[in-house]
């Protein structure tokens, strides 16, 4: 008899919906560890917040596979909830940089070992107006690619889709004028990107975040990109930022709890890889350890 009661909500379609050949093996694990598992395949963008706002109390542990945004809307959905339970995660998108920062492994079998055999970690997320996020908010040159870019082509080219897509607009970049503010701080400038962060890569780039990144400290990795005066400063700014060698002459780096952004025009937001709307004021903030996120023993 099962002694302990899962949730496991997938994304059907995420990571050329490979998913589909693993799953028997995937339940298998969980019910050999001693859970009664209810499966819910997602149906629609956002099911899955509405899923598990209104989950039964007697789950034990949610469960979910796809990629960063499918994560996003289980958090999503975990914080609306009164009662909290650990997250497993199982990735099976793109590129699945959370999954990377805590350790978590590629393969999906294993992935679902570890939920059974791992420990819980007491994970920070981001709270972003009244929305939040698991581990990046950003704007600007690179961010809409990941919501443009359709699943087919990003299940075919991983994360190497987000670079191709964003190359075809660098001839066309967009720079915001934007007011920040974080503790006593304010900078006002011209940007082309910016991200707020909780993760050791974006885009499957490792350690463009920062070399020092915990993942529980109360505290996001903030990164700015001032607009460049050429071609050539754009090129040394895009190394700059792949290579995490900061230069002030084109980049700002912070570490905060929170932060505010203020425009004068609407600027669309990305938050996980999703669409996070169009804001002229967005402010974040740093939920600590505002979730269970299971992950292996060291």
């Amino acid at each position: 008899m099962a002694d302990k009661e899962m949730l496991f909500v997938y994304n059907p379609r995420a990571g050329k919906a490979k998913i589909k050949n693993k799953l028997q093996d995937i339940i298998e694990v969980f019910v050999k560890g001693g859970y009664e598992v209810t499966v819910y395949p997602t149906q629609h963008e956002g099911d899955a917040i509405g899923v598990v706002q209104n989950k039964k109390d007697r789950y034990d542990i949610v469960v979910c596979c796809g990629g960063d945004g499918t994560l996003d809307e289980v958090v999503n959905g975990m914080v609306l909830c009164e009662k909290k339970v650990p997250i497993g995660y199982i990735p099976a998108g793109s590129t699945n940089d959370f999954a990377s920062s805590l350790g978590i492994p590629k393969d999906m079998v294993k992935a679902a070992r570890l939920i059974v055999e791992g420990k819980d970690y007491a994970c920070d997320i981001g709270a972003f107006n009244k929305e939040c996020f698991v581990y990046i908010a950003a704007f600007g040159i690179f961010t809409e690619v990941s919501y443009e870019t359709s699943q087919d082509i990003k299940n075919v080219l991983g994360h190497m889709a987000y670079i191709l897509e964003g190359m075809k607009r660098i001839p066309n970049i967009r720079s915001y004028r934007l007011k920040i503010r974080h503790g006593d701080t304010v900078i006002e400038d011209e940007f082309i990107f910016g991200m707020v962060t909780n993760s050791t890569s974006v885009g499957g780039f490792k350690r463009i975040t920062g070399k020092y990144v915990e993942l529980n400290d109360g505290e996001f990795e903030v990164t700015l990109i001032k607009m460049p005066k050429n071609p050539l400063e754009l090129n040394n700014t895009l190394t700059a930022l792949l290579s995490r060698n900061i230069h002030a002459d084109y980049m700002y780096c912070f570490k905060t709890s929170q932060v505010t952004f203020e425009s004068d025009d609407e600027i669309a937001w990305t938050l996980d890889g999703e669409f996070g709307g169009n804001h002229k004021e967005v402010n974040i903030n740093n939920m600590k350890q505002a979730v269970k996120i299971r992950i292996p023993y060291k």
